[in-house]
């Protein structure tokens, strides 16, 4: 269970629900998410049109802005 507590899908699933303090952990998660997609969108057109969810970017948003004031 421990592996699935690091696993950056899972921590970004956690803080998503409310189950996971949204902190700096929580966006490490979501940045590496972020360029893995990123590696994916470039190795195939496929991959064009995934994003993250709105609920997602906003919950990283508003912590990146809160940790920077």
């Amino acid at each position: 269970m421990d592996g699935q507590r690091n696993n950056p899908v899972e921590v970004l699933r956690q803080g998503l629900i409310g189950a996971r303090e949204v902190n700096d952990e929580m966006t490490s998660a979501a940045a590496l998410l972020a360029s893995r997609l990123d590696a994916l969108k470039r190795i195939s057109p496929m991959f064009e049109a995934v994003s993250f969810s709105p609920e997602a970017e906003a919950m990283v948003e508003t912590h990146l802005a809160v940790a920077a004031n």
